[in-house]
């Protein structure tokens, strides 16, 4: 596969990783790094870039989550909805610095778009954390 080829790849994991997909963007990136099949900085910005477009996503889905909430094929019940929406409220838009952890930062994106964060406020936030969690795994394995 020629370089480009490559940085698709990781595009393609690190977006699907960011939504509700499974995904797994992090061992792409690492197995890219070390293959060296593009500089690290270019990995860093792919990844990035693809990981917060793919949290947008999540934010659109959140957006509009409300107009379907209460519907039988819907997979939060309003008492989900309730819980999560208190607890989003009570911590606010720092939260959002825990985007890139497994499991729970999806919901928050998503949480973030039913909640109405703004959406350059949600941009900021979610591209430094998720931008910082790739660039200390770079970091860390060239450490090694």
């Amino acid at each position: 596969m020629a370089d480009s080829s490559w940085l698709l790849v990781l595009a393609l994991s690190a977006f699907s990783s960011a939504t509700l997909l499974p995904g797994s963007s992090e061992a792409t990136l690492i197995g890219l790094h070390l293959s060296q099949v593009a500089p690290g900085w270019l990995l860093l910005a792919v990844a990035s870039t693809a990981n917060v477009v793919g949290s947008c996503v999540n934010w659109m889905l959140g957006r509009f989550a409300a107009l379907c909430a209460g519907r039988r094929w819907f997979p939060a019940t309003p008492e989900q909805l309730d819980r999560a929406s208190d607890w989003y409220r009570r911590l606010g838009w720092p939260t959002l610095l825990l985007s890139w952890v497994p499991i729970i930062g999806d919901p928050l994106t998503v949480m973030a778009g039913i909640l109405r964060t703004p959406l350059w406020l949600f941009l900021i936030v979610v591209a430094f954390a998720k931008t910082a969690r790739y660039a200390a795994l770079l970091w860390l394995i060239d450490l090694i």
